[in-house]
């Protein structure tokens, strides 16, 4: 038995911020900031995209389309991205192995919950002007109403032309919100179970009560707001139908705690995997092995639609990266995919003292612990999962090691309590080692979710360590 009288054969999971000296909190300190740049400016799946399509040229990366295009061909150590509908985005750094010998893989999503306008939205009642919403994907409904929120997206106009939107994050811009009903006559609501007091028809955001100029007129409330949105975007009630247009928390993300040692920002499942895999591959320079960050959409509503992890982009992508490195067979892409290793970097949930029972101590992560490996997610009895296998964990935990990267495991949970899911199930049907691996999270699918810095850093550490020993 050692000083402190543990087994030497026990595993004891480090609090990272004991091990940090001065220069390595200065690198959390400094990495936190920018990620809370990118969190308050990028809110949507088509903002993450853009922003990093623009950084990554700047380090070099290359649209693959347009080599395509122009008939160039690629060899080990060019950087290249391919993106699709401005929604999901993939970049590789070419390796110097053939790529049936396996790319290295790190995967995460860019789409969180979210309230979405519906195709004819705007309506007026009672001489206010409403949208009305269709909520994207497990929300609770109720921790949606009374809070500031914006508009994100865009408007695509018949012409071709497109019309990007935000409104109510600048000091000035005026803000929306859905209304609640006041606790003087909230009885019966008072009632319900949570799931019940606020039902998804009637998450309606209030936008307007002045209304239009003539007496005559029908729904004068209404035709102000369009008038105001056609003076402002050169837009019509139509346009409605072809647009895209989001409903998130309106503000900055923040720091959070008296000693700023967490961050509090809407869309960290799974932006803050995302942001951290970027940062990661963008310092990957010459490996032995193809590598690759994957950031994709719709995984909030089961990776479905052409933005989504079950479409082909992907293996499509590769196919097209496998003939401009001159070495095209079908068979030699399904190779490439079955001989791949992915980190589907996801978020976990941390252990909340407030709510106690739904975890397993021995099991679940905790905030200033590192990166959380999840061998298995899914739901009671592993339903939905991918479970990874041991050869790879123990893999995972010598790189983990020898890159001195603090990490953890856990379930999301009590056996019984539930559970949830990711894109890992669905790059392990090609055949490859995958395992869900990322940072923890309080408040999980709500309007403002909360992470530790430290955890931030050790996952942008465990990412490039992983693709750096490709």
């Amino acid at each position: 038995m050692n000083e402190d009288n543990k087994s030497p054969f026990e595993k004891e999971y480090e609090i990272a911020w004991d091990k940090y000296s001065k220069t390595d909190l200065k690198k959390v300190f400094d990495l936190s900031e920018k990620y809370i740049d990118f969190m308050s400016r990028c809110k949507t799946e088509r903002e993450c995209v853009e922003e990093f399509t623009s950084r990554a040229e700047k380090k070099g990366y290359r649209n693959l389309q347009e080599l395509i295009n122009q008939g160039k061909s690629l060899k080990p150590g060019d950087k290249v991205y391919a993106e699709i509908m401005g929604k999901t985005i993939a970049l590789f750094v070419i390796g110097k192995k053939p790529l049936e010998e396996g790319l290295c893989i790190i995967g995460a999503h860019i789409d969180s919950p979210r309230l979405d306008l519906k195709q004819n939205p705007l309506y007026e009642d009672a001489d206010l002007a409403l949208f009305e919403t269709h909520y994207y994907g497990g929300i609770k409904k109720y921790q949606w109403v009374t809070l500031p929120l914006a508009l994100h997206g865009v408007i695509a106009k018949k012409d071709g032309s497109r019309i990007n939107i935000v409104m109510g994050e600048d000091e000035g811009d005026p803000v929306l919100g859905v209304s609640d009903l006041l606790i003087h006559l909230a009885q019966d609501q008072m009632k319900k179970t949570l799931a019940d007091g606020v039902e998804g028809e009637n998450l309606n955001i209030l936008v307007g009560s002045i209304p239009l100029k003539g007496k005559e007129a029908k729904n004068r409330v209404k035709h102000n707001i369009l008038k105001i949105l056609n003076e402002k975007y050169g837009i019509v009630e139509e346009d409605f139908v072809s647009a895209e247009l989001e409903i998130v928390p309106a503000g900055k993300a923040r720091h959070y705690g008296i000693d700023k040692s967490m961050i509090m920002a809407y869309g960290q499942d799974d932006r803050v995997c995302a942001y951290t895999s970027f940062e990661a591959i963008t310092e990957i320079e010459n490996p032995e092995k193809t590598c690759v960050a994957l950031l994709v959409d719709k995984e909030e509503i089961g990776s479905v639609g052409a933005t989504g992890m079950h479409s082909r982009f992907f293996e499509n992508t590769v196919a097209e990266i496998a003939n401009l490195l001159g070495d095209y067979s079908e068979l030699k892409v399904r190779r490439a995919l079955a001989n791949s290793k992915m980190i589907s970097s996801d978020v976990s949930a941390a252990f909340d003292p407030n709510y106690p029972d739904v975890m397993e101590k021995k099991n679940c992560a905790r905030f200033g612990r590192g990166i959380v490996f999840n061998k298995y997610t899914g739901s009671r009895g592993k339903s939905g999962s991918n479970d990874a296998n041991a050869e790879f964990i123990a893999e995972l935990r010598n790189i983990m090691d020898k890159h001195k990267v603090i990490w953890q495991t856990s379930e999301l949970g009590k056996v019984d309590q539930g559970g949830g899911g990711t894109i890992a199930y669905i790059l392990a049907n090609y055949g490859m080692q995958v395992i869900d691996a990322g940072i923890a999270l309080h408040n999980m699918h709500a309007p403002w979710e909360i992470s530790s810095k430290a955890d931030l850093y050790e996952a942008k550490k465990a990412y490039y360590a992983f693709l750096s020993e490709a």
